[in-house]
């Protein structure tokens, strides 16, 4: 039986009534994404047709799921609240602490050791507050959702970008910042801009080399990694139906990658099937009572173009594999294109590691088919000449292929077996003592992300994502360029062998199986629990709100920094070893900013201090403002804060004393983030002035003491030769948001409403 069904059997109780009403206001056939949005609006929001791209919509959310790494801050500010339990059903899911080293129980051990005061947090805080806690080695936080908690037609908001792998189950499931799910969690409605929609229709079949991983990739290098910002994607027609569940949970989750709101499938068979092999039949048969709602309706996916913003069409029966990247997941490639490409671009053709896993590539079928590749390379005499990482994406995956040998299989061509956790993926592999000094290489992968430094931190590995039955190909041949629809392979005799089409099981022959899922339920009252955090743990720190907006334009700012070119989350609060400080505002500030590129002198961690006209990291240089009592400013390029959804890239600077963030484009979480802390977003309204900010300018933000949606704000520079030049700038803030910059933080302002 299913979690939370009292909740679930509500949300199919009123979903047609809801549907029926919005229909009735539009005045036309729904898409499946506005089905979903208008019956989770907030009961205090008006019913009528919400412009996409334009207004901020309240909605209702039915539940919300956040990662170790972001739980730490999400429950600290929590915490601050003044609630005694969670609104709506809630879970923390020990997947991101875990380092990939030697092999996954002693990693994992190794992990709970120099953990275990987090965990111990993390436990005690869900126990306290009604919330559920998946265990380290439980799995990866969006494996396990899809698997236990993601409905179709449902709506959750969860602390990680790639939240969105719930729209493989048919539900709006969107990823957001900490403050965020703190207003869901305490019961209150949760803001969104109504997003605009992407149609993408699959036409034909998937068949031999090409995986559900080759749809995604190619949409990313049609999009680009902006592409879908502010939309919701939209996959429909008979090549999505003919997809299984965890396959659309791959091509969703990846949606991250082109900036989308989110990603999702109407409901099917593939779901279906899905749902009542994890132990769901209650659900699916709820479903299928309101299956007609579950989807776009008839007549949108007939005239697509009337209805959707854009629409894209691919055809699975043409569409070949790909590798994408380096350092960008919207690079594409053909397989049959890379060594014109690479040897063009001087990638390196030889492979040091395959690696299979992440929340994108890890459910059971994935496994299964890489493994028949693997297993045609033992019995043909091959073996690997990279060296070869899986990463099960839950517990419960994990049993089941250890059962039925596919782990074994993999283990024969000498794979580590890594934790059912995130590990390289996020940059948790322990693959280099001196990461900066590695050497230029290339490895293939099956996750999402390759940003430089991501998986390893060094500079110069040359990351590919693809399918994970490309990546076990891939290892096996070590080379970046290898065909499998083409090439063949020296076998231990010496014999020239091709490796047939890899095969594999949709959901497992004998049925899923586990014997500790990982799952601890809360306490049923959680009143009696202390959470305790050391006052000297450099750890874990209790939060101070930040300070609320002294009422005047900010004047006499400095530059801090003016970051050149992609400037991601990783770049303003970098993961791997600084995931131990998570819950540890001022320890984990030192990483703020790190990675950006400083425009005047194109180098990393290296800004101008305007006080001692020395050059300095730049977290020093924050401090040494916020010390003096001087506000300063970031300024950025296009897209600023794409990736994760992590909202210490918004609350580090906060801390630091930084004020303002100025740039060309936002990435959509990162945006909210900011406006959550009480930090200024704003964007040039003319590009180009992103020139005129020289390295010395004092900053002024002007207009604030009549702050008002749609309003443009000026800013001044005062540069050093005595000159000044001022421009205007926009900003997306509507009231409600100007109330958290006046407050000091979204969080500042609950905390009163509740007093």
């Amino acid at each position: 039986m299913a979690f939370d069904i009292e909740m679930i059997q509500n949300v199919y109780s009123n979903l047609a009534k809801k549907v029926t009403a919005a229909k009735e206001v539009l005045g036309r056939p729904m898409t499946l994404a506005e089905k979903i949005l208008y019956a989770h609006l907030d009961a205090d929001t008006e019913l009528k047709e919400y412009q996409r791209g334009k207004a901020y919509v309240d909605f209702a959310p039915d539940r919300v799921a956040m990662q170790d790494a972001t739980a730490q801050m999400a429950l600290l500010q929590f915490m601050q609240a003044g609630k005694k339990k969670v609104a709506v059903p809630s879970t923390a899911h020990a997947d991101h602490l875990i380092q990939a080293r030697i092999g996954a129980s002693k990693d994992l051990q190794q992990s709970i050791n120099e953990n275990n005061e987090v965990f111990k947090f993390l436990e005690s805080v869900c126990s306290k507050y009604g919330i559920g806690f998946w265990k380290p080695g439980a799995g990866i936080i969006h494996q396990v959702v899809l698997e236990n908690y993601a409905f179709p037609g449902g709506m959750m908001i969860g602390t990680d970008s790639h939240t969105v792998n719930a729209g493989g189950l048919g539900m709006v499931a969107i990823g957001v910042g900490g403050a965020d799910a703190v207003d869901v969690m305490a019961g209150m409605p949760w803001e969104l801009k109504m997003p605009k929609l992407i149609g993408v229709k699959l036409t034909g079949k998937l068949s031999g080399w090409t995986a559900p991983k080759d749809v995604i990739l190619k949409v990313a290098g049609i999009l680009t990694v902006k592409g879908g910002t502010g939309a919701i994607v939209e996959y429909f027609g008979e090549g999505a139906t003919s997809m299984s569940c965890t396959g659309k949970g791959t091509i969703c989750n990846m949606g991250a990658e082109i900036g989308a709101t989110t990603s999702t499938f109407g409901y099917d068979a593939s779901m279906e099937r899905y749902l009542k092999a994890t132990d769901r039949a209650d659900v699916a048969e709820l479903a299928n009572g309101v299956k007609e709602h579950l989807t776009g309706d008839a007549e949108v996916y007939a005239n697509p173009e009337k209805y959707f913003d854009q629409v894209i069409e691919i055809d699975l029966s043409t569409l070949k594999p790909h590798l994408n990247g380096p350092f960008t997941p919207d690079l594409a490639t053909e397989v049959g294109d890379m060594t014109k490409k690479a040897t063009e671009h001087g990638w390196p053709l030889d492979v040091e590691w395959g690696l299979i896993g992440s929340c994108t590539n890890s459910s059971y079928e994935d496994l299964s088919r890489a493994a028949s590749i693997a297993k045609q390379a033992v019995d043909k005499g091959l073996k690997t000449k990279a060296k070869f990482g899986i990463n099960p994406g839950s517990e419960q995956v994990r049993y089941t292929a250890e059962r039925d040998g596919l782990l074994e299989i993999f283990e024969e061509l000498d794979a580590l077996i890594f934790t059912n956790a995130c590990g390289p993926c996020i940059g948790q592999w322990a693959r280099y003592n001196d990461p900066k000094n590695a050497p230029k290489n290339s490895i293939v992968h099956s996750f999402n992300r390759n940003f430089a430094k991501r998986a390893d931190g060094n500079p110069n590995t040359h990351a590919f994502v693809t399918s994970p039955e490309l990546v076990a190909a891939i290892a096996i041949s070590g080379k970046l360029d290898f065909n499998p629809i083409t090439d063949t392979l020296i076998n231990d005799k010496g014999e020239q062998v091709k490796l047939d089409e890899p095969t594999g099981f949709e959901l497992p022959p004998k049925g899923f199986d586990v014997e500790d899922n990982g799952y601890q339920a809360p306490a049923a009252d959680g009143g009696n629990i202390n959470v305790i955090v050391a006052p000297d743990s450099n750890r874990l720190q209790l939060l101070t709100p930040f300070s609320p907006w002294e009422g005047t334009d900010l004047k006499g700012m400095k530059l801090w920094i003016k970051a050149y070119g992609k400037c991601t989350t990783d770049h303003i609060s970098m993961a791997g070893p600084w995931l131990r400080f998570r819950g540890h505002l001022d320890n984990i500030s030192d990483n703020c900013l790190i990675g950006a590129v400083n425009a005047f002198n194109k180098e990393t961690n290296k800004v101008k201090n305007q006080l001692t006209g020395e050059y300095d990291a730049v977290p020093a240089v924050g401090r040494a403002y916020k010390a003096a009592g001087i506000g300063h400013i970031i300024i950025g390029d296009e897209n600023y804060g794409e990736g994760s959804s992590r909202e210490h890239a918004a609350m580090e600077p906060r801390h630091l004393g930084a004020r303002a963030v100025l740039v060309k484009s936002f990435a959509r979480i990162h945006e909210t983030n900011l406006k959550k802390q009480g930090m200024l977003a704003l964007t040039f309204v003319n590009p180009a002035d992103y020139d005129k900010i020289q390295e010395d300018d004092n900053i002024d933000i002007i207009g604030l003491t009549e702050f008002a949606p749609n309003k443009n704000l000026t800013i001044v520079l005062h540069h050093a030769d005595g000159s000044t030049e001022s421009f205007e700038v926009a900003h997306t803030f509507n009231q409600a948001q100007i109330e958290w910059f006046k407050e000091g933080s979204a969080l500042n302002l609950i905390k009163k409403q509740n007093q």
